[in-house]
């Protein structure tokens, strides 16, 4: 303790010795205030420079199409990385060590970002999201094991709108480690459906009722050409795969739309849905 106050002591004498020597010698005063006046004109006219540089940068990428949040990390990232190297060069006017202060400098860099490693991954994942596009706004996708709307990408995560109105909030990390399903992507989507019939039904009765229900509905394309063809011989039913193409918009409506007619047209034609069986057979044994 008693030598921590003595060293103290020492550097406050070390400082108003310097400190007197400056208003004892008008020259290196001077000198001190030109090199303090230069420096606060190098800050000043730098951090404008860092702002028109950034401000250009901006109108630039936008320009050309980028999206808003991209813009403005690029630009915030040219900005605060001019001005890093204006107050550099301001402190190494007044004489401070710049090798000194930029090794520090590095040094706090790399602390804070082992600190911060996942905050910095979501931010990484968040610039490839931008960058790549596999989705936008008001896209309806299947991320890290959640599907939803897009109604909002940031830098650190994405925010996901469900059917069910909810809000999910999805750190960008999971999303570019996982497979990304976006539905809304390709103009046309197809509809797979799988109609099982019983055993006892005729089988091409039930794909011509099949196919003249996903014919009759006005949303099905006809080109690329709807498919029903034979899929399985179940356990307890013939399956048949009905696979009809509508526009991307329309494919909840359809889906519904179909599941609906096809019952009606199925019974409506001598044919049926069977249940899951189970045949039990008992042997009765007779005592001799």
């Amino acid at each position: 303790m008693a030598e921590n106050t003595e060293n103290n002591e020492g550097l406050f004498q070390q400082i108003k010795s310097q400190f007197s020597e400056y208003l004892t010698n008008p020259e290196m005063l001077i000198d001190v205030a030109q090199s303090l006046v230069l420096a606060l004109l190098i800050y000043w006219v730098g951090k404008r420079i860092a702002k028109l540089v950034s401000n250009m940068t901006g109108k630039g990428l936008t320009k050309t199409g980028n999206e808003v949040i991209l813009v403005n990390f690029i630009k915030n990232i040219i900005y605060y990385v001019i001005l890093a190297a204006v107050i550099v060069m301001a402190l190494g006017q007044l004489g401070v060590q710049t090798t000194s202060l930029i090794a520090v400098m590095g040094a706090a860099g790399l602390a804070i970002g082992l600190a911060l490693k996942d905050s910095l991954s979501n931010l990484a994942s968040g610039v490839m999201l931008v960058l790549t596009r596999p989705f936008k706004r008001g896209d309806f996708v299947d991320v890290a094991g959640t599907s939803g709307k897009v109604t909002e990408i940031k830098l650190f995560s994405t925010i996901l709108q469900s059917t069910d109105n909810k809000k999910l909030i999805i750190p960008n990390g999971q999303i570019t480690s996982d497979v990304i399903v976006n539905y809304t992507t390709e103009a046309l989507r197809r509809i797979d459906l799988v109609i099982g019939v019983s055993y006892d039904d005729d089988i091409r009765a039930a794909k011509k009722i099949l196919m003249e229900t996903i014919s009759a509905h006005e949303m099905v394309l006809q080109e690329p050409k709807p498919v029903v063809m034979l899929k399985d011989l179940g356990a307890s039913s013939v399956d048949f795969v009905v696979r009809p193409w509508v526009k991307t918009e329309d494919y909840w409506t359809v889906y519904g739309d179909l599941m609906e007619q096809i019952k009606l047209n199925i019974e409506a034609g001598g044919c049926s849905f069977p249940y899951p069986q189970t045949d039990v057979h008992l042997h009765q044994v007779k005592e001799s």
